[in-house]
Formats: C-alpha cells, sequence, structure tokens
C-alpha cells in the first residue's frame, strides 16, 4: 500500500490535527462515489460527547491514522483493523465503501482518541447561522432561491420596536419580504411556515441527521433536538 499527502479533507472545528493528512491511494484503499464520501458522521469527544459532525472521507481518515475509533450501536469500538474485519463478516449489511481487496462499512459515529474539547453550547446570532438554522430557504413561502435573493426579515417589524432575537428573525425571500413590508405576518396574511426558535449547535454545522439510517447519533445527541429534527 502507497501513501500520498492530501490537501483539503477539511478542517474539524476546534480539533488540531496534521496538515496535509497522510491517506492511503492505490490497491487496497476505500473508493465510493462522492455523494457517499460526503454523508455525515457525528463525532464524539473522547469522552463521548457529541462535538461535531464531518465526513465519512473526513472520518475514515482519522480512523486509519488511529486519530479515531469507530462506534456502534451496542457502544462498541473499533480500530481500522478491527473495523475491517467487522465489515469482511458481512460486507452487504451496511452501505460499504468498496476496494479491489476489501470492503468497509460507513461509519455512522466515530470517537476521537486525545480530543476532549466541548462544542459551544450557545451559538452565536450572526446572520450565518440564522440562514443554516433556516435552511437557506424562504420561511414564508419556501422557496430556496440563490442566497443573493435571500434577506433577514423581523417578524414583528424593527420600526415597531421588534427585535433582533431568535425568535423574531426569520430568513425570506425578496418576493416575499417585499410582500410583507412593515407588516406583521397576520397583517399580511403570511404564515410562517415553522416558529423561528434558537437552534442547536449541531443544526448549524451543515450536516444535520436524517430520521433514516442516523438513528444511532440519538443516543450522543440531545433528545430535545433529535425529537425536533424528526418532525421537520
Amino acid at each position: 500500500m502507497e501513501f500520498r499527502r492530501v490537501k483539503g479533507l477539511g478542517r474539524m472545528h476546534g480539533i488540531p490535527h496534521s496538515d496535509p493528512f497522510l491517506v492511503p491511494v492505490g490497491p487496497g484503499v476505500p473508493r465510493s462515489g462522492s455523494s457517499l464520501l460526503g454523508e455525515g458522521v457525528l463525532v464524539l469527544n473522547r469522552h463521548w460527547t457529541a462535538v461535531h459532525v464531518c465526513t465519512v472521507r473526513r472520518a475514515l481518515a482519522l480512523l486509519f491514522q488511529d486519530l479515531a475509533s469507530v462506534v456502534t450501536k451496542d457502544y462498541e469500538s473499533y480500530d481500522f483493523e478491527s473495523w475491517r474485519e467487522l465489515s469482511a463478516a458481512d460486507p452487504h449489511s451496511e452501505p460499504c465503501v468498496r476496494t479491489p481487496r476489501f470492503a468497509l462499512r460507513v461509519p455512522e459515529v466515530i470517537v476521537l482518541a486525545r480530543y476532549q474539547g466541548m462544542p459551544p453550547r450557545r451559538l452565536k446570532f450572526n446572520r450565518r447561522n440564522i440562514f443554516l438554522r433556516d435552511g437557506f430557504s424562504c420561511q414564508y413561502c419556501g422557496d430556496k432561491p440563490r442566497r443573493d435573493d435571500l434577506t433577514i426579515d423581523h417578524i414583528q417589524p424593527r420600526s415597531r420596536g421588534g427585535l433582533s432575537t431568535w425568535g423574531n428573525i426569520v430568513v425570506a425571500c425578496m418576493k416575499c419580504n417585499t410582500k410583507k413590508g412593515d407588516r406583521t405576518p397576520g397583517e399580511a396574511r403570511m404564515k410562517l411556515r415553522r416558529k423561528p426558535k434558537r437552534p442547536h449547535w449541531l443544526s448549524c454545522l451543515g450536516a444535520i441527521p436524517g430520521a433514516k439510517g442516523r438513528t444511532v447519533w440519538q443516543k450522543f445527541v440531545d433528545k430535545a433536538y433529535w425529537n425536533a429534527s424528526l418532525q421537520e
């Protein structure tokens, strides 16, 4: 097996690592479509607290370097070699990345060997996190136009005492914002698709778990957030 230095695998916020990574290439190296390698993997710190979400590609690189282990739904952990052996025992039971020599199951959760930091418990109130919370979609009509055509709307207009808070601000398209004007949604006969609130820290990482195939995440993510994500 040969190695190549690869840049651009993405930095995990707050988690130090060498850059570029050494990752394997050539025979016996996991290969798959970009969509599978780009899926989300929940990252735990060494105390088994959820701190981040990374891609499958990133998780396999950490696993190969012994910087992380895979965690299963039964709270068992596996290093690279033991995960490879488990994958070989039943290669068709889970989504896998495949090579000419072997297949590796796609991990859903990994635990870092050394990092013990904690995620922020209160997200910064800023434009970026507002857009991430609302999925870059208009909270009135549901459209997802170009980002340049999205604005920030105060539900209770500022001219009428409305504050810039999580509960009073939503993303809106230009058309809906113009239609609403200096009125409340009720006065404009417009209905919000959902009530705005302070988001969970995980929802602003750009990789939110879905209801299918990520139930193991529930064991490590706040129940309040998980239940809300299933209802969306």
